[in-house]
């Protein structure tokens, strides 16, 4: 099992446009990966779940990852946020 926390620095927080590009690429692997922000927890793979959490800006969440490719889901999901943060 991979934990770990990461930040959305994007000005709008974990929004829809945002929270879609996370869940689409933690659909594209196997492994369970459960999102956590301010004591609640979400599925990585429901955009409701990630919407319903409200991450604003420069505010600190984290993801679980369990499974046999959780190793590579992580990575992706990490270049993700790093793209999340990019975006203008």
């Amino acid at each position: 099992m991979i934990d770990h926390k990461f930040k959305i620095t994007y000005p709008f927080g974990l929004h829809a446009r945002p929270a879609t590009m996370l869940v689409s690429k933690a659909n594209s692997f196997s492994s369970e990966m459960m999102i956590e922000y301010d004591e609640k927890r979400a599925n990585l793979k429901s955009i409701m779940g990630v919407l319903s959490l409200g991450v604003p800006h420069n505010k600190s969440f984290r993801i679980t990852f369990h499974g046999k490719d959780e190793t590579d889901a992580f990575n992706a999901i990490n270049r993700v946020i790093t793209e999340i943060n990019e975006l203008r």
